[in-house]
């Protein structure tokens, strides 16, 4: 669901961007009223979580489709906050490992970052209403709003991707950027996420919201943490997350599993393979950056499984390092103008 680079026209992608900024500057603002600074903690540990949880690509064919954890993050801090934790990690993302491109960040955001978790999170609520964490109810409205919330954000992507080509063709009649109309982005989007990636999310934010239920309930309550956090020590508190983001580190090399390609998540050459040529608009803006470590890796570096598995963990440190930290000090940064205000 990343889109990628040139995918997109820079009067779909600027746009994007643009709408995005205000609801950053909300969500931030929404972040400084609800939560308080022993709280940051928790909020860049959700960050972290969606950033490691989206490597893990499962197979698809000569396709791939993958978690997001927004609608988990979304109900352990609130929609608002998933913003924020999302947005930095899909960012993350784009410019260090050319994960989804660097001006669809936008797109990208607003699909998975702003559709996802508020879809998905008032959902879950209506159908939850009142009951306890460990409820078939509660459990049934955090599966049934994790695969609603991603469904909603891909079919926003389908739209995107299936809307250039009406709107934006060369005088040869060849679209300048995405390739595939409405009548096959959104069947195909659809069916991958309906049938498969919806499932799979449900699945992961139901294990993950009984595993924090168990092992630290104290961490679905703001109250509590408060109060616990006042007395214990960061790691303490959030042991049982620390210690699961650890071992979805140690595990995160199953993503190399999936060697197939998400669906319009092609580079320029695998699309001229499937097209028979590279769309000019696509060909341009798709070289505006080059990631730092692509598609998780050491530029030019080829070796096996074992070396692949290291570095592919290697990434997921350095990006769970940078997407925790940045959030961590953006939050920071936020309740100190929150309180110089007040």
């Amino acid at each position: 669901m990343h889109i990628p680079e040139g995918y997109l026209s820079p009067q779909t992608t600027i746009p994007a961007i643009a709408a995005m900024v205000p609801l950053w500057a909300i969500a931030l603002n929404k972040v400084k009223k609800t939560l308080n600074h022993k709280q940051i903690p928790k909020l860049a540990l959700c960050a972290a979580f969606s950033f490691v949880i989206m490597m893990f690509n499962v197979p698809l064919g000569e396709s791939s489709v993958h978690a997001v954890g927004a609608v988990f993050v979304a109900i352990l801090i609130g929609p608002w906050a998933a913003c924020i934790a999302v947005s930095v990690a899909l960012i993350i993302q784009a410019f260090v490992f050319g994960d989804g491109g660097i001006l669809a960040i936008g797109a990208n955001c607003f699909n998975m970052a702003v559709v996802m978790p508020f879809v998905g999170y008032y959902t879950y609520k209506l159908i939850a209403g009142k009951s306890k964490f460990e409820s078939k109810r509660n459990m049934l409205g955090i599966f049934l709003g994790s695969y609603l919330g991603l469904n909603l954000a891909a079919l926003f992507a389908a739209v995107e991707f299936g809307i250039q080509p009406l709107l934006f063709r060369g005088i040869d009649g060849n679209p300048l950027y995405g390739y595939y109309p409405l009548s096959i982005s959104v069947p195909v989007m659809m069916a991958e996420h309906s049938f498969f990636a919806g499932p799979i999310e449900g699945i992961i934010t139901v294990a993950a919201i009984a595993y924090i239920a168990k092992f630290a309930p104290q961490l679905l309550s703001n109250n509590t943490i408060q109060k616990t956090s006042a007395k214990e020590s960061f790691f303490t508190t959030y042991k049982p997350v620390i210690l699961g983001i650890v071992t979805l580190v140690l595990l995160s090399p199953i993503g190399l599993i999936a060697t197939g390609t998400a669906w319009g998540e092609w580079g320029a050459d695998e699309l001229k393979e499937k097209i028979g040529f590279i769309p000019q608009g696509l060909e341009k803006l798709s070289e505006i950056w080059n990631a730092w470590l692509p598609d998780y890796s050491m530029p030019g570096f080829e070796g096996g499984f074992l070396s692949s598995s290291a570095f592919y963990i290697a990434s997921a440190i350095i990006g769970i390092l940078l997407v925790a930290s940045i959030t961590y000090i953006t939050s920071k940064i936020a309740m100190k103008e929150q309180e110089s205000e007040n």
